[in-house]
């Protein structure tokens, strides 16, 4: 039965990766896959030799001895337990797609773009790859390639350079993601899984990371192609309103003040996350001149400045932009990762691999496999493999290589495929291009991050 599961599990994974072949959505091939590997595991319960235990981190004792009624009951509290887990990262998730859609509503992003005067072609390199260094790390890296190559697309005209600022602006998103426990999905699923602390993780992850963007810019930087100056396109924007920069300001101030709530309080991270949505709800429906609601509103002030869509709460438009596909698409492949460690498998491939290669070496592996096959699977199957404590070096190394390994491909992260949906970036373009920088610089991050873990 085992191999059955595992089976299956590849097959789904394998759909997953191809998903641009097959012109099937991710999420499709997630949810059928968590769906069936649960429902075998519960039909064939009594064919099961093992079960892991997520509170223990270890086998179940005696479990072959269990009856039937007691192994359905474990595998239901296991079930919970793992749903009530992964609810969490979703929950999270929903309420920071939501503020900055909150904070786009407003054109808040807007103001980022005006603050971008420089010809230099280099000079915008640099610009943009801080921007996306920095962005990620707050509002993550997906997002952050979104609005920055939207406000790329207002700027450079010239569309082959688009491609190259666009490759380099994926290297840099990545990298910001990888140190920040709110700016990348897998370092998040780590956070939340108390495998890494807010401090722990900056101190250990932020100068690899910055290594990472900065050798890859510095290498960008001295193509053919950003030599010289470039025209700007007018940045002018007719639906800029009086609050953009409010908005923008309390937004990613709710979010970076997430990991401090939780410091604070000692309260799972979606608690602070729906506290921040809450507040700035609060001022994008007072700004808006709206009623306190999720529907539809009147106002009584039609002043277009201020209501960028005609009679709609910005929080109800907000909420109806978020990203469900790839909520869906997480609950499935993390459901689906979790049946593989209930049943033991993970735990006992762990053990293999530790017998048999270094963990450094692993971890390496994971980051380049990463590039491939997508990072939340490869980090969910990490969680239910080791056991090493909170804060261990393993973790934070996992968390950098994960994060990072992804821009050796364009398809290897989310931010990758949305800069290659908005701007059509070839496949085989990026790989020729960009990958080797990519490469380049994730090798000389996880360089300094080995040598800092073991002389400092």
């Amino acid at each position: 039965m085992n191999l059955l599961v595992i089976l299956i599990f590849i097959f789904g994974y394998f759909a997953i990766t191809i998903e641009h072949v097959i012109k099937v959505d991710k999420l499709v091939p997630a949810l059928i896959t968590m769906t069936l590997l649960w429902a075998i595991i519960s039909l064939g319960i009594d064919d099961f030799s093992n079960w892991f235990n997520p509170s223990t981190h270890g086998l179940v004792e005696g479990f072959l001895n269990f009856s039937i009624e007691d192994k359905q009951h474990l595998l239901e509290s296991t079930l919970l337990h793992h749903l009530g887990k992964t609810s969490e990262i979703l929950i999270f998730l929903i309420g920071a797609m939501t503020i900055v859609e909150i904070i786009d509503h407003f054109n808040g992003f807007a103001v980022i773009r005006d603050l971008i005067k420089y010809k230099s072609k280099i000079a915008i390199l640099w610009v943009f790859s801080i921007l996306a260094f920095g962005l990620s790390a707050i509002i993550d890296n997906l997002t952050a390639t979104i609005v920055l190559i939207s406000i790329l697309q207002k700027l450079v005209a010239n569309k082959s350079l688009r491609l190259w600022y666009a490759g380099l602006i994926v290297i840099a998103a990545n990298a910001g993601g990888a140190w920040s426990p709110i700016g990348d999905v897998t370092t998040t699923m780590l956070w939340i899984g108390k495998k890494v602390t807010t401090p722990e993780l900056i101190s250990h992850l932020l100068i690899p990371s910055m290594v990472c963007m900065v050798v890859s810019s510095g290498i960008a930087s001295l193509l053919p192609v950003f030599k010289g100056n470039i025209t700007l396109k007018n940045s002018e924007d007719d639906n800029k309103n009086r609050y953009s920069l409010n908005i923008l300001i309390i937004g990613l101030l709710a979010i970076i003040s997430v990991p401090v709530f939780k410091i604070v309080t000692h309260l799972p991270p979606y608690i602070g996350m729906m506290l921040g949505l809450g507040v700035v709800s609060i001022f994008a429906e007072f700004y808006s001149n709206s009623k306190f609601g999720l529907s539809e509103i009147t106002s009584s002030d039609h002043d277009e400045l201020l209501i960028t869509s005609s009679h709609v709460s910005p929080v109800h438009n907000a909420l109806s932009k978020i990203e469900l596909p790839s909520i869906l698409f997480f609950l499935g492949i993390l459901m689906a990762v979790a049946a593989l460690e209930s049943l033991g498998i993970l735990f006992q491939l762990a053990l293999d691999l530790k017998a048999s290669i270094s963990l450094d070496a692993l971890v390496l592996i994971m980051g380049v496999a990463s590039a491939i096959i997508d990072n939340v699977p490869l980090v969910a199957a990490s969680l239910g493999m080791f056991t090493e404590a909170v804060d261990d070096q393993l973790w934070h190394f996992i968390a950098y290589s994960a994060g990072t390994g992804g821009s050796m491909l364009i398809i290897g992260s989310a931010a990758g495929v949305v800069a290659m949906g908005m701007e059509k970036i070839n496949f085989f373009w990026y790989m020729k291009n960009i990958s080797w920088i990519a490469l380049i610089g994730f090798i000389a991050g996880a360089g300094v991050f080995m040598i800092l873990r073991n002389f400092i």
